[in-house]
Order: C-alpha cells, then sequence, then structure tokens
C-alpha cells in the first residue's frame, strides 16, 4: 500500500459508531488495519457489530465501549481506558448524533409549534455531544504531537432545509467548530493536528428511513424530492463515505485542515 494512504495500526475512536453509517465505517476501517474502537450506548449492537466484522475478518482489531458523549467523566475514562490499552488515539470520528420530532416543523405545523427543549437536546446531542469527545481525545493527540479529528456535519449545514429546524442549526455549528478548531490546533499545537468534517448526502439510515421510505421500500415525498435534487438519482450506499474517510485520516491530506468533505452525489452542487 501507498504509505500515503497507509492506516495500518491507526488507533481510531468512532462516536456514535451502532448507527448505519457508523458501522460501515467501522468495518472498513478495521479490514484496511486500523485498531477501531466504537463508542455508544447499545453495548448489544455494538457487540453484534464487532462480531460481524470479526467474522469476516478474523485479524481484524475492533471492539466496543459503552459511552455517553454527553458525559465529560465518562467520555474522559473512555480515552484512558483506550490509552491503557494501545498508548495512542490516532483519529477521532465524531459521528454522534440525532434528532427528535418536536425539533422539527412537520409541513401542517408552522414554527409555533417547535419544542424549545427538543430544540436544546438535539443541539446538545449533535454540537456538544462532538465538543466533548473533541476535548477529551485531542489531549492525546497534542502530546503525540499528531492526530486527526473528523467531524460529521450535513447537507443541511449548507441550506435551510425543511422541517429540520434543530438538527440544521447543529449540523451548522459543526462545520463552524470544524474551522474553528482547525485554526486553533494549528496555530497552538503544530501542523500535526488536523481537524476537518465529512458532510454526507442522503442515505437512509433507521433515523430517516421512516421519512425517505415508504414501508414497501418505494419513496415518501421527501424522499422523491430529495432524489430529484441529487444529480446521481439516487441514494447514498454507507460504504461510499469510506474512501473519503480514510483519506482524511490518512497523510495523503497532511495539508488539509479546516475543510468540510461533501460526499452527495451532487446533491449541493444541483441549483435548479
Amino acid at each position: 500500500m501507498n504509505s500515503l494512504f497507509n492506516i495500518k495500526d491507526n488507533v481510531t475512536v468512532i462516536t456514535g459508531g451502532t448507527g448505519v453509517l457508523g458501522r460501515a465505517i467501522a468495518k472498513y476501517l478495521a479490514v484496511n488495519g486500523a485498531k477501531v474502537i466504537i463508542m455508544g450506548r447499545k453495548a448489544d449492537i455494538g457487540k453484534e457489530i464487532v462480531d460481524k466484522v470479526k467474522a469476516c475478518n478474523p485479524e481484524g482489531s475492533i471492539e466496543f465501549m459503552t459511552t455517553d458523549v454527553m458525559n465529560r467523566d465518562i467520555v474522559e475514562a473512555n480515552c484512558r481506558d483506550i490509552l491503557e490499552k494501545y498508548g495512542r488515539v490516532d483519529t477521532l470520528l465524531n459521528a454522534a448524533g440525532g434528532n427528535m420530532p418536536g425539533a422539527t416543523i412537520a409541513p401542517d405545523k408552522t414554527f409555533f409549534d417547535l419544542d424549545p427543549n427538543q430544540f436544546q437536546k438535539v443541539m446538545s446531542l449533535n454540537l456538544t455531544g462532538t465538543v466533548i469527545p473533541t476535548q477529551a481525545f485531542l489531549k492525546p493527540m497534542v502530546a503525540q504531537g499528531k492526530g486527526v479529528i473528523i467531524n460529521f456535519s450535513s447537507m443541511a449545514a449548507f441550506r435551510p432545509m425543511t422541517r429540520v429546524c434543530g438538527y440544521a442549526a447543529a449540523k451548522a455549528g459543526i462545520s463552524n467548530f470544524t474551522a474553528y478548531m482547525a485554526t486553533e490546533c494549528a496555530k497552538k499545537f503544530g501542523e500535526g493536528i488536523r481537524v476537518n468534517a465529512i458532510a454526507p448526502g442522503f442515505f437512509i439510515t433507521e433515523q430517516n428511513r421512516s421519512l425517505l421510505t415508504n414501508p414497501d421500500g418505494t419513496y415518501t415525498q421527501r424522499g422523491q424530492d430529495v432524489i430529484r435534487q441529487t444529480p446521481f438519482g439516487r441514494m447514498g450506499d454507507a460504504d461510499e463515505l469510506c474512501g473519503t474517510i480514510h483519506y482524511l485520516m490518512s497523510d495523503a491530506s497532511k495539508f488539509v485542515t479546516g475543510t468540510v468533505a461533501v460526499v452527495d452525489g451532487g446533491f449541493n452542487a444541483f441549483a435548479m
């Protein structure tokens, strides 16, 4: 393998790793030699993912840790455990996030129906749930003089999509936080610390499945709107995020920081 793209033995932490996108990325990285630690709240799903990856690649290094990205003490304890076992942290993927019904505005509702409490919870889960792991895992990266942080932004960060009021505000914050941290880290800790984000287009996940597809698998009206807006004319496959993640965590992108890499089948470029 070209050394520029070599991720063998890269100690990679993935928060929110039990989701559809997180598990696809975890499997890919483990198969390609990274030492993957999935972090999430659902231990049963985490174990299932680990077992499936090891069944495909018995030599792959992957494990699950229970965490709560909103609890600083738990996340810092996770970090200590990882450092005790592996001695370092090379990459942090902040993939934890989600949405809540009260932070959305249905077509038959108005802004006045927005639930401020659920809006705040969505902001906290997506944005603060990225800040806390970043604080914890950045410390060993600074100590070792090298590390990569990859945050998860969204198409909703680029434009004000209907319905997803809270989620869009949080993801716009993620893009801004990414740019801020890229500068903060480079200026204060050196060029060895890089911070970027990935912005997936539309992928079918457990979170959006009922919003984008009908029980029979056909697209809902919103799903059809997405397809109409996507030049590729389809939803993305979770595996199609892996190449960009690989690039951003490898030395192939060693002069890249503060960017939001778009993987969307052309969705964000379409202007008609």
